[in-house]
């Protein structure tokens, strides 16, 4: 029988996951994006070109120095290594259903243990810090009101980078709205609720929107980028780096070094938590589906705590909401879908 790794993983990616299973787009550019460095390390390690491997070959120890050299060759963390190998396990667990010869093969990469992840402490900003954030944006340009807007509505709804790019013009009812609509992870909505200031930010902004788009749909991205199109993942990070570093030099102390699209979502959080909201209700508005996911702030919140009264600070718990608020070629295809 057929065993070669590029059949069947053609038929994961263009058949099993988008209509099978039903996944979202951005799942299977992360299946694309582990594949992609799959065929990258067998090149580089073992000489295999991808229509050269065989589902066989990839064994345990083949892909325990496939985890080794991406930690090695990327930096990345015991986490992201996980979702790596987590990804190729899904594969596998395909694999036993549509090669039932391969079962006690596939079971044997099943069976290959987590990395221990070692928890980093939750870096979060404070709402008067986030206050300052929000002041930098010159609101006298159309520029930099658009960029509040972003600011704003990433940390009022803890929204992730993808959710905010993939938001549509339609997720907000115009003039009878109190919450907007977010896709998540594994296409899951959910429905969070909007303040007024919140509310009367976005509608002045998609006024503006819809009298200055040449073309104007419901179906649009909410925020378009300089040149009419989705924003990047990239895009949004640079908008949130740019004027979180503008704060931090006003206030190092307030503002971490290193802020990034989701320290606005834990931010968000945190101040949630700190106000006394209930996790189940806090796990619900960021669209965790476990409550056990969510009780990572409240153990930064108890570190946090400890650390404050070692220091003999006093913990604020200002929960203020600032104003401004299918390719033949599956090669290119897994390139093209990852985004490299």
């Amino acid at each position: 029988m057929k065993t070669d790794l590029l059949y069947f993983l053609s038929k994961y990616l263009n058949h099993y996951l988008p209509i099978s299973a039903g996944v979202s787009e951005n799942t299977i550019k992360a299946y694309s994006d582990t594949f992609r460095l799959l065929f990258q390390f067998a090149k580089e390690k073992h000489k295999l070109k991808p229509n050269k491997i065989d589902l066989e070959m990839i064994n345990k120890k083949f892909l325990l120095d496939f985890s080794r050299w991406i930690v090695k060759t990327r930096k990345c963390s015991d986490t992201t290594k996980n979702l790596r190998m987590s990804n190729i396990k899904a594969f596998f667990s395909y694999i036993q259903s549509e090669v039932p010869g391969l079962s006690l093969h596939a079971q044997t990469i099943l069976q290959i243990p987590k990395t221990k992840e070692h928890r980093k402490i939750i870096e979060y900003i404070s709402s008067e810090g986030m206050k300052l954030i929000l002041q930098q944006p010159n609101t006298n340009t159309l520029i930099g009101k658009k960029h509040l807007t972003i600011l704003s509505f990433m940390y009022a709804t803890a929204a992730r980078v993808q959710e905010t790019i993939d938001v549509t013009m339609s997720d907000f009812k115009f003039n009878n709205s109190d919450s907007i609509k977010l896709v998540g992870k594994g296409n899951k909505a959910r429905l969070v609720p909007l303040e007024h200031d919140m509310i009367v930010l976005l509608q002045r902004y998609i006024e503006h929107e819809q009298n200055t788009r040449s073309i104007y749909s419901q179906d649009d991205p909410l925020f378009l980028n300089p040149s009419g199109k989705k924003f990047t993942r990239q895009g949004i990070t640079y908008i949130i780096k740019k004027y979180s570093n503008m704060a931090q030099e006003q206030n190092p102390k307030m503002i971490p070094k290193n802020v990034h699209p989701h320290t606005f979502r834990h931010s968000r959080a945190m101040a949630l938590l700190q106000a006394g909201v209930e996790l189940i209700y806090i796990r619900d508005f960021l669209g965790h589906y476990s409550v056990t996911t969510t009780e990572v702030y409240a153990r930064a919140n108890n570190e946090m705590t400890r650390k404050a009264l070692l220091k003999v600070t006093p913990i604020t718990n200002s929960t203020d909401i600032p104003v401004w608020q299918k390719d033949k070629n599956l090669l290119k295809y897994l390139k093209d879908l990852s985004g490299s």
